[in-house]
């Protein structure tokens, strides 16, 4: 066989193992940030059980207190509920919202009870529950790091060719509701 025969072979095998070569790699990237985004997800899930564990505590503390406050232990009760049935990003940020709301109301309520602020029982509960809310924000953040770098890779050309033949889907952010985008009021 001739030179140039064996040329003329070894050419068009060497692009298509270069080529295979870029579509595992590119493939095995691809996997890499799909499973790095489900982990940052898994992150935020831990969280807020830790939250949901916290809240009953705290919905007693306050109770044996305030007991007439029944309408602030309702919309803690029934938004707990709600985050913790809430599946997918979009629902489970709307419903985390609207919790938060209803933890800002009881913490509320608990300022007008100075006997309250100063059981020793809510104030580690209270601070508890304020440290596991940097933690939410944090694996929040943390998860949105992570969907960018996997968008980014998933849009990028030419991994952008191996993401729609496999099905790469782009994933949701975990966004803040518009409520909670408008700056606080205080009025005195």
């Amino acid at each position: 066989m001739s030179t140039l025969a064996i040329i003329l072979v070894a050419i068009p095998l060497i692009l298509v193992v270069v080529a295979l070569i870029w579509a595992v790699a590119g493939y095995n990237g691809l996997v890499t940030q799909r499973n790095r985004v489900q982990n940052a997800w898994s992150t935020i899930d831990v969280q807020l059980k830790r939250r949901y564990d916290l809240i009953p505590n705290l919905l007693e503390t306050v109770r044996g207190y305030a007991e007439h406050e029944r309408d602030v232990f309702t919309a803690v009760t029934a938004a707990r509920s709600s985050a913790m049935e809430a599946h997918g990003v979009r629902e489970k940020a709307d419903a985390e919202n609207e919790l938060s709301r209803a933890l800002f109301e009881l913490r509320a309520t608990a300022e007008d009870y100075p006997e309250l602020r100063a059981s020793e029982q809510f104030g580690k509960l209270a601070d508890e529950l304020t440290n596991t809310e940097d933690r939410i924000s944090f694996a929040r953040q943390a998860y949105n790091d992570t969907v960018n770098r996997y968008d980014t890779k998933r849009q990028r050309i030419p991994t952008n060719i191996i993401a729609s033949l496999a099905n790469f889907d782009a994933y949701e952010y975990f966004e803040a509701d518009t409520d909670s985008r408008t700056p606080v009021q205080v009025k005195f």
